[in-house]
């Protein structure tokens, strides 16, 4: 099927590890457009949630700035950023909080766009064994929890929430960290009692009766929070700021696109994912509306930046506290 998007798994990096030289990838003359200038952008992994981007691409968006954008799918908790941060990528998807690990190591990350503006992770129990109530804490203690990579912001979430709950991940809980494509298996082998996930593995869950609907709603119970972002190094906003604000103005046009014509928004979506049952995708596009997933407008608040970073912090993941505008640059919008 010709895509508007490529997308290609490339290893599994770790921020300041080595990679495999791509030189050139980022920015180099596409192959099928003379026109277009070629961006990769990567992202921890290929879910719905990144749904504007695609949607700005698969609309002309990106092709009306003169760009034309590759999706590296990256399934590691920093490979993301370690892909930008060694040039084998323009942008990466993912929370600005990545941005403040590379930032106490001497690198310039900024984030330049919102997409994700609510945490999109969702807490379920096997099924049958769900809380009656909110005592979170005491439902959670004990347990054997599924949760992403450490390094990633859904890991990053399960901490805080432990943390909140006043729970110690190493005494109190079982913390199985694995690939998002993991969490589920884990669960279906009875070797994890609750998961830490996202549609529309949630959906897909509840249909083979691994677990019940979400007891924790992330989204509605921690508010705006600048969940995925698009990053980039700080020397492209310095040397190449018409770049930046075409990208963004096309980012901003997605995230408005699917958030008027849901109907257009499910037909994208199936293109993107052809193998997902219809269902899984509606399920998924139902839920991120009804939580109000995606930002509005593409802005990121010092609000949404304050969440972030309490999130890694209480998570034990940040040691140093960063502003606002050390993080995030709005300039473009």
């Amino acid at each position: 099927m010709n895509r508007p998007i490529d997308r290609r798994t490339f290893g599994k990096w770790a921020l300041g590890g080595s990679v495999a030289s791509l030189a050139g990838m980022a920015g180099a003359p596409p192959a099928r457009s003379a026109d277009l200038r070629e961006l990769v952008v990567a992202e921890p992994v290929h879910q719905l949630g990144y749904l504007p981007l695609y949607a700005a691409s698969a609309k002309g968006y990106f092709a009306a700035e003169g760009i034309r954008v590759k999706v590296l799918t990256v399934e590691s908790g920093s490979g993301h950023t370690n892909a930008v941060l060694t040039r084998q990528a323009f942008a990466f998807i993912g929370g600005p909080e990545h941005d403040a690990f590379a930032k106490a190591k001497g690198a310039e990350l900024r984030a330049i766009v919102n997409c994700v503006n609510r945490g999109n992770v969702y807490l379920m129990a096997a099924k049958g064994t769900g809380p009656t109530g909110r005592d979170f804490a005491g439902f959670v203690r004990g347990k054997r929890i599924a949760s992403w990579i450490y390094g990633g912001t859904p890991n990053s979430v399960t901490r805080y929430l432990l943390a909140q709950w006043g729970l110690d991940p190493k005494k109190d809980v079982t913390l199985n960290e694995t690939a998002p494509a993991a969490v589920m298996a884990s669960m279906k082998t009875h070797n994890a009692d609750i998961a830490v996930h996202a549609e529309p593995q949630i959906t897909q869950g509840v249909r083979e009766g691994i677990w019940e609907q979400p007891f924790f709603n992330v989204p509605r119970e921690l508010g705006d929070y600048a969940y995925s972002v698009l990053n980039v190094r700080k020397e492209s906003i310095d040397n190449e700021p018409e770049l930046c604000r075409g990208f963004v103005r096309a980012l901003v046009k997605g995230l408005k696109f699917i958030q008027t014509d849901h109907a257009a928004a499910l037909e994208i979506a199936r293109k993107e994912f052809p193998t997902m049952p219809v269902e899984d995708l509606t399920a998924t596009l139902d839920r991120s509306f009804a939580d109000a997933l995606w930002s509005p407008d593409g802005s990121i608040s010092p609000a949404a930046w304050a969440t972030a970073q309490k999130v890694v912090q209480a998570a034990g993941m940040l040691k140093t506290s960063f502003p606002y505008e050390q993080i995030v640059d709005m300039r473009f919008l």
